[in-house]
């Protein structure tokens, strides 16, 4: 899949979200927000960022969740990709820095679609 066509997904978890404004946890959850995306922040630390509802795990998140945007280091992403099978979701947007061989092979091992670029960046802001 294309990061374009996946973009144009409408329902996205973000994992790692966060309220401050300087990280990229923070401007990949605007950027989808700005964009018209349905956003699900995830995040241990926050009750709620801008006014919208966190979620401690992707499997507490009440809806289909079309992407998950990974923000988190490798370690957690490869927790992360288990709860990404069990939900069935087919999509994931790796961001810089969360990338890891063993994520990738057990997500294209199991159909599922898998993106490496920044959101940001692929928006255009």
């Amino acid at each position: 899949m294309k990061s374009k066509k996946m973009l144009d997904l409408q329902k996205w978890a973000v994992v790692g979200a966060t309220k401050k404004k300087d990280k990229f946890g923070y401007k990949m959850f605007r950027s989808l927000l700005d964009n018209g995306n349905i956003v699900y922040p995830v995040s241990l630390k926050y009750a709620e960022i801008d006014g919208v509802k966190t979620y401690k795990s992707i499997k507490d998140i009440p809806s289909d969740i079309d992407v998950v945007g990974f923000i988190v280091n490798p370690t957690v992403g490869l927790e992360l990709i288990q709860d990404v099978i069990d939900l069935g979701i087919k999509n994931i947007w790796m961001q810089p820095g969360t990338r890891d061989p063993k994520i990738v092979k057990i997500a294209t091992d199991n159909d599922i679609n898998v993106i490496f670029s920044c959101v940001m960046v692929e928006l255009g802001v």
